[in-house]
């Protein structure tokens, strides 16, 4: 199997110029770990050490406890007595019950495709370790600390991205970790590949025997799933900060209507996610206090019709088109699906999303089916439409502003002015490419769009005869998010061309503050050239959260 391994290098404001602080000790419980701590522990490896509770390890010791009790007694366990899926009528003896689990790690990994980033593995690993935290599986909780030892010197199993249903659980992409813990296969460690088994003898740290059920509670499971999850979610949160913060610049730039934003069009629709956009956007363009006048926009009020007058024509339209006017019912939509599918996901990654499980309170083993990824399969097809939608929207506004005949008054294409008289003229097409590569990548994510959990597929012999796709799903969610943040980085950049056009006295302190973190990384368009880089460097100030720190400290 050949799989290439994505980079993942921090940007450049987050690398370390000093040494590093001691990392924060986390220790996982199985219950109140938050989508956002994974996330970021995922992005900057080293911040954080990862203990087992010392309550969640007594839990898995009852777990465990039961389980072997069940075992001696020479009950029928679904995959730890028995064969796995349409093989669960197939009971074996006592004695087999290891290699089972050997054979099971080894018989699951037939991934394809690239290998999913380091941080989605990152990701991957403490979601994993977090639900078996619970104490439900009737895991040893060494095997759970080798994990996280892992972990903690970010020894990475290489994970292909495809080959998941997404029920029961995601069975192919967690068998490369139960691989990693039994020294098998390879991994990248200090950002080399190499094999897992020497990686785990550098960090001093040896391999496991699994025991009965332990490979099973591996891999049946959603945290491959909820790996890309976590990640989606956060960069769409920035996402949508970006797309205000276009809105804004946007409305300046086009010498726009301010008055649209006003608290009392929100108050009178009150969905919550369009009310925090049209409040985010009067505080960038400096309107807190709806009477707020800000330099050249106090509105577009042109007076009474002269008397006894019949008709005229305004020098302005009296509203702006639907992509300026209503930019917070859009990005409302994605900031209200955020909030939603941040909850189902943080269920997802407290939670035994396992089969079966031990009840000890009771002394019984359950069978159920929580492996079945059907919350974060919804949450994240809901996630990457509302990401398209927002990548259309910045793309319309995008089309306005290099428009001559939409853009009152700019340069065609956002090209520099030149005399008509200047060699230079005519000779330049400013941002004419750019907005064509803005409408293909929005094309791309709107036809990403497509709910992954509306093709469930039976496999396994019609026992996963209903199947979630969620992997499917929060793999999309990644790719759109991505694709839509290259979106808004020329747009930004064409933004704040036709910004500096039309004057600097149009900007707020906040837009002010982002026109001065573009142009820190990509200088005014003066003449024709190409751009690659500048959108990748602008696209990168974005998805560190850096431009958003920024502007929020011009603002407080």
């Amino acid at each position: 199997m050949t799989v290439e391994v994505e980079k993942c290098d921090p940007p450049d404001d987050e690398r370390l110029t000093e040494p590093a602080p001691r990392p924060v000790e986390t220790r996982l419980d199985g219950r109140s770990v938050a989508v956002e701590e994974v996330a970021a522990a995922a992005r900057r490896p080293g911040r954080r050490t990862f203990l087992l509770d010392e309550d969640a390890v007594l839990r898995m010791r009852d777990s465990v406890r039961l389980k072997d009790e069940v075992v001696a007694a020479g009950l029928p366990v679904y995959g730890v007595t028995s064969g796995f899926g349409d093989s669960a009528r197939r009971q074996i003896s006592a004695r087999k019950v290891e290699a089972l689990q050997a054979n099971l790690i080894a018989g699951f990994r037939n991934g394809t495709g690239p290998a999913a980033a380091p941080d989605v593995v990152r990701a991957t690993m403490i979601t994993r370790a977090n639900c078996l935290a619970r104490g439900g599986s009737g895991i040893r909780p060494e095997v759970v600390a080798l994990l996280l030892d892992c972990l903690n010197h970010d020894i990475l199993p290489l994970i292909p991205e495809q080959g998941s249903v997404g029920a029961s659980g995601d069975l192919v992409p967690l068998s490369y970790v139960g691989a990693l813990l039994t020294g098998q296969g390879e991994v990248l460690h200090r950002g080399e590949r190499r094999t897992a088994a020497a990686a785990l003898a550098e960090a001093g740290l040896e391999p496991v025997s699994l025991a009965s059920k332990e490979g099973l509670a591996l891999v049946n499971g959603t945290s491959f799933m909820a790996g890309f999850a976590v990640l989606a979610l956060g960069d769409a949160a920035e996402l949508a900060f970006t797309a205000d913060l276009c809105t804004a610049l946007a409305s300046q730039a086009l010498d726009g209507n301010p008055l649209h934003f006003t608290a009392f069009v929100f108050d009178q629709k009150p969905h919550a996610g369009s009310v925090a956009s049209a409040r985010l956007v009067r505080r960038l363009l400096g309107r807190e206090q709806e009477g707020a006048a800000v330099p050249n926009q106090a509105g577009h009020a042109t007076g009474a019709m002269p008397r006894g007058a019949g008709f005229r024509t305004l020098e302005r339209p009296i509203q702006d088109r639907y992509s300026i006017r209503c930019a917070p019912h859009v990005t409302g939509v994605l900031r209200d699906t955020l909030t939603w599918a941040s909850e189902w996901t943080r269920v997802e990654i407290n939670s035994s999303n396992d089969n079966p499980l031990f009840d000890t309170g009771a002394g019984v083993v359950v069978n159920g089916g929580n492996f079945y990824g059907g919350h974060i399969g919804q949450a994240m097809d809901a996630l990457k439409t509302a990401v398209a939608s927002v990548g259309d929207l910045l793309e319309r506004q995008l089309q306005l502003a290099v428009d001559e005949k939409y853009n009152n008054g700019l340069t065609p294409n956002l090209i520099p002015r030149f005399a008509d008289d200047d060699w230079e003229a005519g000779l330049h097409h400013g941002f004419k490419s750019l907005q064509l590569v803005a409408s293909a990548l929005t094309a791309e994510a709107l036809k990403l769009t497509m709910p992954a959990s509306s093709f469930s597929r039976s496999t396994e012999a019609h026992n996963q005869d209903k199947v979630s796709m969620g992997t499917i799903a929060a793999r999309d969610a990644r790719t759109v998010v991505e694709t839509v943040r290259q979106v808004a980085a020329i747009h930004l950049l064409a933004l704040c061309q036709a910004a500096e056009l039309r004057g600097p006295d149009r900007l707020s302190p906040a837009t002010a503050a982002a026109l001065a973190a573009v142009r820190a990384v990509s200088p005014a368009l003066d003449r024709d050239r190409g751009m690659e880089d500048d959108i990748q460097r602008v696209a990168g100030l974005i998805a560190s959260g850096r431009l958003h720190r920024e502007v929020e400290a011009a603002i407080g």
